[in-house]
């Protein structure tokens, strides 16, 4: 059997992702290798870092393409992708986590702890796991998982946590940011993806999925408040800039927090919001004594893994789309909940809005099952990379671990899954 340029590319590109999923799934084997050959220690720290595998597998993708079609037909398909969701992930993360944002977030959110009818940590708690999650359909799916990572790390996400707890807040924040998106029609990558092409609004997304998506993360946020009520204490004192006694004068946190809404409002036109974060990096510079460092690395890691993942899903076309094309509204929800687990969320619903007549309740099906699953693995949803980067300090060999996610966030997808499908 003979295979054309085409063909042996697909198949390739095929494989290349199959492995960069086991790569991902064996990410904290290889933290484990380093330990025990440390002479080697930094080669398996780099195939460690989960934020790496992507952008790796994907270089090895563009390198095959180049062997196989041609160098410049390699460059041409590199340079053909979309990278603008990459780059607004790398830009978000940074500005949302800036002391004078997260110190603005941390003030309010304990002014509401401090009035409710429980411990403030619990408070704090689920205020990290339900309310900013929701606060995503407003500022954007990436900039509400940096807060709550941020937010959570020093309460939750340490290291005399048990495991087992830290992978169940875990599972829970990444399905609540997934869903917690759909309140509106631009906040959530799998929403944005299909809102121009059938015209769905923001009115539209709150009636057939916001309300559903409200009840579920306060489901998921209180059931698991409820389960860490023991493990839960008052952040230990001199946490980063979260905790700092440094006052931050209110002009350069009007400044900060216009930015940030200047970059969430022109999110899907890059040449105006890295414009507005070079802005933010000079002001930064200037009112460093209001700043903590910046988390440039980790950004820049989660810019790297998404865009690996842009690069490498392009050709996953070829056979994602007849699965998603060739099932009933029922299945696609099953399937769309299944597939999300090995693929962008965003992916799937990109592929279902080329579909030509495909029926509304089909359309429902695809969106909610995608964004129901979209917490199960690291790469089900473009902010997870950035929880996984800011929250991994926290595990074991400073590495999150595939299965423990996907046990962790067996829980509250059942219950996304069943607000979506019965309510």
């Amino acid at each position: 059997m003979t295979y054309s340029p085409e063909n042996l590319l697909q198949l390739v590109a095929a494989a290349l992702f199959a492995v960069a999923l086991v790569h991902t799934f064996a990410a904290k084997l290889f933290e484990r290798l380093s330990h025990r050959y440390p002479s080697h220690a930094g080669v398996f720290h780099l195939l460690g870092e989960v934020e790496v595998v992507f952008g790796f597998w994907a270089i090895i993708l563009v390198v095959s393409m180049a062997l196989i079609t041609g160098g410049g037909s390699a460059l041409d398909y590199a340079e053909s992708r979309n990278y603008t969701e990459p780059l607004f992930v790398f830009v978000v993360m940074v500005i949302a986590a800036s002391r004078p944002v997260l110190r603005t977030v941390m003030t309010v959110v304990n002014r509401v702890a401090e009035l409710a009818p429980v411990r403030t940590p619990l408070a704090t708690a689920w205020l990290g796991l339900a309310a900013v999650p929701l606060l995503g359909s407003l500022i954007t799916e990436p900039a509400a998982m940096t807060i709550a990572a941020l937010m959570l790390a020093p309460q939750i996400f340490r290291r005399n946590v048990p495991e087992r707890v830290k992978y169940l807040a875990l599972g829970v924040l990444f399905v609540n940011i997934s869903i917690g998106g759909t309140l509106t029609s631009y906040a959530a990558p799998p929403v944005l993806m299909v809102a121009s092409t059938w015209q769905w609004d923001s009115a539209f997304m709150f009636v057939n999925f916001g309300w559903k998506a409200a009840l579920a993360v306060v489901a998921n946020a209180t059931f698991a408040t409820y389960l860490l009520r023991h493990h839960l204490h008052p952040a230990p004192p001199g946490n980063d800039s979260v905790a700092s006694d440094a006052k931050v004068p209110l002009s350069v946190v009007a400044v900060h927090l216009g930015l940030l809404a200047g970059v969430v409002l022109f999110a899907h036109h890059p040449v105006v919001f890295l414009g507005l974060f070079l802005m933010f990096l000079g002001f930064a510079q200037a009112y460093d004594r209001h700043q903590s460092p910046l988390i440039i690395k980790e950004a820049l890691l989660v810019g790297f893994f998404l865009a690996g993942l842009v690069v490498l899903g392009g050709m996953q076309q070829w056979w994602l789309q007849p699965i998603i094309s060739g099932l009933s509204p029922v299945a696609l929800f099953i399937g769309a909940l299944g597939l999300t687990a090995i693929t962008d969320n965003a992916a799937l619903t990109y592929l279902g809005s080329l579909i030509v007549g495909i029926s509304d309740p089909a359309k429902y099906m695809l969106v909610a099952g995608a964004v129901a699953g979209g917490g199960l693995t690291v790469i089900a949803n473009a902010p997870n990379p950035a929880g996984i980067a800011l929250l991994k300090r926290g595990f074991t060999d400073e590495t999150v671990g595939a299965g423990g996610l996907l046990l962790g966030a067996l829980g509250p997808t059942a219950v996304a899954a069943a607000a979506f499908m019965f309510l």
